[in-house]
């Protein structure tokens, strides 16, 4: 029995599993409160990657483009910058804070965002004496990394740029990494039934937004630019996902001398223990006999399903790093059998997870990690029968590949567009766990009636 990590073999891409870098710095922008990001290239930066968002979220978000075209590609597209910038202080008098983000076209003309930034500064000065607007370069060439690095990358940018020392503020800061509004509901839920007061970065509760009497939607973030420049002064800091937001922790740690704690995403009670355990490091305070009752509700609920139904189930997950990892180890949990890993761009830190290497060395069955990787890499192994799957897990892009070979799948991660209300859902914490538990339970009890295979057990068990 072997877990063997490797690179995916061929060149190019077929059907990728992640989006671009500026898709990643997008997402961060449109989760603090009074920003609109501006992304710096061509307008289709920006409208294929709102339409994401409003696919998964059902819901719309402002997310202005500087517009490059011909012209400006080859000459030069900082003119771009400053108008962009000078129509969203004008028609925007709420705004704050700008990140200006660029994309593949404007980091191969070389724009010098800084520079820009420096002007426009002194113009802004000049024309808003009263008002004060943070401009913050996020660099996200797309031709390498992937919306992982490019959340990643915008989440230290806003803290490099904004966080100075203070009073302590006897806060935690929490990066969330990208996750879904339920899940940061379940972060707060842990703060507050720990009496912690925490900053979540970044808090993305409101994306799921309510219609109100008024018939006014509100969705927005709620960090706010005075999150950002206090969190140099936290009691420390803990990122839920190492390749997301775990950079921004440890800058503030090396910065600010600002204690951090990366990982492990909270994924399944061992990590949820580890989470709670680490607040408690930072904090000092204990763990309530109310969480303690909701992982023993969370392990009673799965200890009913994992030996009759769960046992031996081969899997294969892809999807975002974090998440992928965690979600492995959840499937260990419950006596499933992850078999296939895919990681969908070339961070070539990947294989030295040391997460990877308890995975692997608890691994009694044949595993595959692949980096770098692509649906095809799934949809080849299966059409060449190299493996047998009874689930699949990751998000909706996959579907056609479940769908063409007859293998059950659940939903997890971004997008997932083609099934309802899902970003409402934890799939961290102890709830978390037994909503996964319980999901997958009923996508194999879906798949055993349709195929009629032992459906039987179902009236017995």
């Amino acid at each position: 029995m072997a877990c063997e990590i490797k690179d995916k073999k061929r060149s190019g891409i077929i059907n990728p599993i992640y989006n671009c870098q500026p898709a990643g710095a997008q997402f961060a922008g449109i989760g603090v409160k009074d920003c609109i990001p501006l992304v710096h290239g061509s307008q289709g930066c920006t409208m294929f990657v709102r339409l994401l968002f409003a696919q998964h979220f059902k819901e719309n978000f402002d997310i202005a483009s500087t517009s490059v075209h011909e012209e400006s590609a080859v000459f030069g597209a900082v003119k771009r910058i400053e108008d962009g910038v000078d129509v969203l202080v004008k028609r925007y008098p709420h705004v704050r804070i700008i990140p200006i983000i660029t994309t593949c076209s404007t980091e191969t003309i070389g724009d010098d965002v800084e520079g820009a930034i420096t002007k426009i500064n002194r113009s802004l000065k000049a024309s808003y004496p009263d008002r004060k607007v943070y401009l913050i370069p996020v660099h996200t060439p797309s031709y390498s990394g992937s919306h992982v690095s490019g959340y990643n990358a915008a989440v230290q940018a806003f803290i490099s740029n904004l966080a100075k020392k203070g009073k302590p503020t006897g806060k935690l800061n929490v990066f969330t990494g990208w996750l879904n509004p339920g899940d940061v509901v379940e972060i707060k839920h842990y703060l507050e039934e720990m009496d912690v007061e925490g900053t979540v970065f970044m808090d993305t509760e409101d994306f799921d937004s309510p219609i109100l009497p008024d018939k006014t939607i509100t969705t927005f973030g709620n960090t706010t630019v005075e999150d950002f420049i206090n969190s140099a002064s936290a009691k420390g800091s803990i990122a839920l996902c190492r390749y997301e937001g775990g950079s921004a922790a440890e800058f503030l740690k090396n910065e600010f001398d600002v204690p951090s704690i990366v990982g492990p995403t909270p994924i399944g009670i061992k990590n949820t223990d580890a989470f709670l355990k680490n607040i408690t490091k930072l904090t000092g305070k204990p763990i309530p006999k109310s969480l303690v009752r909701e992982r023993g509700r969370a392990i009673d609920g799965m200890v009913d399903l994992t030996h009759m139904f769960f046992a031996d189930k081969k899997v294969a997950i892809y999807g975002d790093p974090d998440l992928v990892i965690g979600l492995a180890q959840f499937c260990l949990e419950v006596e499933m059998k992850p078999v296939l890993l895919l990681l969908g761009d070339d961070n070539p830190t990947y294989k030295n997870d040391p997460r990877l290497a308890e995975i692997k060395e608890k691994a009694d069955f044949d595993m595959e990690v692949v980096l770098n990787a692509d649906l095809w890499e799934l949809e080849r192994r299966l059409r060449d029968k190299e493996i047998e799957l009874d689930l699949i897990m990751g998000h909706s892009k996959g579907r056609f590949v479940a769908i063409d070979y007859n293998i059950p799948m659940v939903r997890v991660g971004f997008p997932t567009f083609d099934r309802a209300g899902l970003y409402r859902h934890p799939i961290i914490g102890y709830n978390g766990a037994l909503w996964l538990a319980e999901t997958v339970a009923n996508t194999l009890f879906t798949d055993m009636e349709n195929k009629r295979e032992k459906e039987w057990i179902l009236n017995v068990w």
